[in-house]
């Protein structure tokens, strides 16, 4: 499925139908990123998201990486100017702070979330930022080490020490009492 959404954002350089198809095929999937992230403000950063890929489509290049993490990259990219700003205008709010729209509901089917959320979110919080994100775009959005390495900019190696040393964080912070199976990671 990759070859063919990195061959429709090619495409779609020369042929806006291409990009279309890509939304579509895509949107649900950003839209998920964004709203476990932002959820109050998903929809405008999803309308975001398209207009700056579209905008930059035609700087794609599938040696590089998959369309896929090249998209999600620009929805981090939104993202973090979307947090920048609320900082800038609300400076009492951190984007994982507790009191906000509780994020985990697709989550609650694997950790008993009324024992844990607290204490991972505080966890999550606690992690360097790059960490944080290579874990979450790994468990949460199902990208591969490799994608998640190209959406934050660094080498796939160094993504996946860094996802480990998040895993371990993890594990550390819930203890042996919360079993903890993250997405690709081997059992």
């Amino acid at each position: 499925m990759n070859a063919d959404e990195d061959e429709l954002l090619t495409r779609s350089a020369r042929d806006t139908d291409a990009f279309e198809a890509l939304v579509v095929r895509l949107s649900a999937h950003l839209h998920g990123y964004l709203a476990r992230r932002a959820p109050d403000a998903a929809d405008d950063l999803l309308a975001e998201v398209w207009l700056q890929a579209f905008a930059g489509r035609a700087g794609f290049d599938a040696a590089r990486g998959t369309a896929r993490a090249w998209l999600f990259g620009v929805a981090r990219n939104v993202l973090a100017g979307h947090w920048h700003r609320t900082a800038r205008d609300r400076p009492d709010r951190h984007p994982l702070d507790a009191d906000r729209s509780d994020p985990w509901h697709s989550v609650d089917q694997r950790l008993d979330a009324a024992a844990c959320g607290p204490l991972l979110r505080e966890t999550l919080a606690g992690l360097p930022a790059v960490e944080r994100d290579l874990l979450l775009l790994v468990a949460w959005e199902q990208l591969t080490p490799t994608e998640a390495a190209a959406v934050v900019g660094v080498p796939a190696g160094t993504a996946r020490s860094r996802l480990h040393r998040a895993r371990a964080r993890l594990r550390t912070a819930l203890g042996s009492s919360h079993p903890l199976h993250l997405s690709g990671e081997m059992a």
